[in-house]
């Protein structure tokens, strides 16, 4: 009887298939490249693809493509067909080592951020030999990086795997100092929760706000939002359980561990789950799910959105970042173990995190910053635009006693925690959660609960990783030398002192959604960026630039690029969102609204209602205030497009545009709470959103 698990993973050029298909000393070359232990040669890389070619034929591919993630926050590809004419003219296929390894896409319309000229065209892809090659609507996708004629960075996968190596490199130091020298690497592990809104397609159409921005420009909230908590892990309807259950099916093929589904807060609101895979992976399979939300909602006549706030009043969207450190023997390092030499292994790596968030909370901040995601960070949904960490009462104890040189009870009755000859077993479940918390303690990962919802997860991943690094390097560097372990052990809780007592002001525990933390925030010197455009600021900071370029994940030149892009992403955003707003309300809005005027106005007369006059008269200051705003909005943004530097341009579109931007969604929002369904003919959220 089949299951439908039996083709999980059918469409992955996985390992197992590899160590199938290809010849042992093929296999081992490829394992050692992928160790970094080796590197392929043209007789092995020919040898993989011919495999690879044959396995993808089997499997209905025409055509291969280097899939790759560029600086737009997205995927891109260039299919070619693995047919190609015989010395006597018939078609044959084709598959080369050097086809696999290396493609040569036109870079010049891709964002580069001054790294080149738009005449350069030149641009490569290499293979990524960590991540595996899956089949998707009969093309052979290769996971590859994207860099110049020059070698630079013109994509988000190089960094991140630069950062992983970096990584690596410093947390295997520190467990062997600390006594495992059995450990030769270290990698993260990460799960993505994804969540998205649904709505029916027809509705998506006659919207072109979430057509072209993502998100609704406008619209009064539904007379019934999420007030009363019904939709939040409520029955699934029958029609998303369908959709649902043909992602599954998509992503259990290409290997991704589909785990968790499930209603969210708000109304139309989903949220799905993996289980945890190692991070460079995590990162590519998340990109490819939400390819597959998205064309998948088209064949059941939905839309998914994945924007971070489509609809105002109502919770946004997030994707929660869950990240933790492991050893290449399957030793979580952020897990408490059942040993007191496990405990002090780690308090160290649980310091080092909390120095590393300290210290830099600005630029992770900032890594999990982008323009929809202004409209979710800091309300009442999502974690504050402050970085914090939530330990739990249970580990802050044991922190603040080790601090302090004093005892802290354990769980465990009649047990004490002993700072220096001995640590007794930590429980796993050791504290209750805090959704309010941009970064929590989850028993043996960090939930870091900031990114928005449409954003990649490697830019985040590569500032964690970055910044981790350098915390155990440094912690490193006070072990190394000493000779006996008991000596490093306690040399290691020194140093955890230290931190605990410099770094403090970052744990808090409470309320982050209240205005008290905002104070004590505040007090604490903690910084509180209010938005994306001023955040990104932060790539100039000399100790930024120290941070990458010190570790090779990013060279100088690289983060120039990379701010520059941001800085012009979020201008170019916002000229669409202008764009769109004003068209919609020229378009769509005021002629609804003068024609209900108008109609208002001819039943005035000696027998007409009073209500009639009213409603004059409530239409006459809406539309004279639509049309001042219209004029006042247009106005701004010609003089912040004035501006040439794309920062000041940036900035000046958030102080004066935005504000700008609301207040006439004020007066089309007043008009929708009052406006017939005769005049006004655009979908309104309880349409969108109580439709499935």
């Amino acid at each position: 009887m089949s299951t439908p698990f039996e083709g999980f993973g059918s469409l992955v050029f996985n390992e197992e298939e590899m160590k199938d298909r290809l010849p042992k000393p093929v296999y081992d070359s490829w394992k050692k490249t992928v160790l970094n232990e080796g590197t392929l040669d043209r007789t092995t890389a020919d040898a993989i693809a011919h495999a690879m070619k044959r396995w993808a034929l089997e499997n209905g591919a025409t055509h291969f493509t280097h899939w790759f993630q560029p600086m737009t926050g997205g995927t891109a590809e260039k299919h070619d067909a693995f047919v190609e004419p015989d010395a006597n003219g018939m078609p044959i296929a084709r598959f080369s080592g050097k086809m696999l390894i290396k493609g040569e896409p036109d870079a010049s319309s891709f964002p580069s951020g001054g790294l080149r000229a738009t005449f350069e065209a030149r641009g490569y892809t290499y293979w990524d030999v960590t991540s595996p090659v899956f089949i998707r609507e009969e093309v052979l996708c290769i996971p590859t990086v994207f860099v110049s004629y020059n070698g630079e960075a013109l994509d988000r996968k190089e960094p991140l795997l630069k950062s992983l190596s970096a990584l690596s490199a410093a947390a295997t130091k520190v467990v062997n100092v600390l006594g495992d020298r059995e450990v030769k690497s270290c990698r993260i592990s990460v799960g993505l929760e994804q969540e998205y809104f649904l709505i029916d397609k027809k509705f998506y159409d006659q919207r072109i706000d979430l057509k072209l921005t993502g998100r609704t420009l406008f619209g009064t909230p539904a007379t019934k939002g999420q007030e009363l908590d019904d939709h939040y892990f409520g029955s699934i309807p029958m029609r998303v359980k369908d959709f649902m259950k043909d992602v599954n099916e998509q992503l259990w093929k290409l290997g991704i561990y589909a785990k968790t589904e499930h209603n969210e807060v708000a109304p139309g609101q989903f949220e799905l789950a993996p289980i945890f895979s190692e991070g460079n992976i995590a990162v590519d399979q998340n990109q490819i799910t939400m390819d597959i939300l998205r064309k998948t909602a088209e064949k059941h006549g939905l839309a998914c959105l994945l924007h971070e706030k489509p609809f105002d009043g109502i919770n946004g969207s997030g994707k929660h970042n869950n990240y933790s450190i492991t050893t290449d023997n399957g030793q979580n390092l952020f897990d408490p173990g059942r040993k007191p030499a496990d405990n002090i292994r780690f308090l160290t790596f649980i310091c080092a995190f909390i120095k590393a968030v300290d210290e830099y909370s600005l630029l992770l901040r900032m890594s999990a910053s982008c323009t929809g995601n202004d409209h979710r960070l800091g309300a009442n949904e999502a974690p504050p635009a402050i970085i914090s960490i939530y330990l739990g009462s249970y580990i802050e104890d044991i922190l603040y006693s080790l601090a302090q040189g004093k005892s802290a009870p354990l769980k465990k009755a009649g047990e004490d925690f002993n700072p220096v000859a001995g640590l007794a077993y930590i429980p796993h479940d050791n504290t209750d959660r805090n959704r309010t918390s941009p970064v929590a303690f989850t028993g043996n990962k960090f939930e870091f609960r900031m990114l928005g919802s449409s954003m990649s997860a490697s830019f985040p991943n590569t500032v964690l990783s970055s910044i981790m690094a350098e915390s155990l390097n440094e912690i490193y560097e006070q072990l190394k030398g000493i000779k006996y372990l008991q000596d490093v052990r306690e040399k290691s809780l020194d140093i955890c002192r230290t931190i605990i007592h410099d770094h403090k002001r970052i744990l808090f525990s409470g309320d982050g959604y209240s205005d008290e933390w905002v104070k004590e925030a505040k007090r604490r010197g903690l910084p509180n960026v209010r938005s994306f455009i001023e955040s990104v600021e932060v790539l100039k900071d000399k100790k930024i630039v120290h941070l990458f370029t010190s570790l090779g994940v990013y060279s100088e030149k690289e983060l120039e690029a990379n701010r520059r892009i941001l800085e012009e992403q979020y201008d170019r955003m916002m000229d669409i969102e202008v764009r769109t707003m004003l068209e919609m309300t020229r378009k769509d809005v005021l002629p609804a609204m003068s024609a209900e005027y108008h109609f208002y106005q001819e039943m005035q007369g000696p027998k007409a209602p009073k209500f009639a006059a009213k409603r004059v008269s409530q239409l006459a200051e809406l539309v004279d205030g639509t049309y001042e705003s219209v004029d006042r909005m247009t106005s701004l943004w010609k003089e912040a497009c004035s501006e040439k530097d794309d920062y000041l341009c940036g900035k000046k579109i958030y102080d004066t545009v935005v504000p700008e931007m609301a207040e006439l969604r004020k007066y089309i929002d007043r008009y929708e709470e009052i406006a017939s369904r005769n005049f006004y003919h655009l979908p309104l959220y309880e349409d969108m959103l109580f439709s499935l």
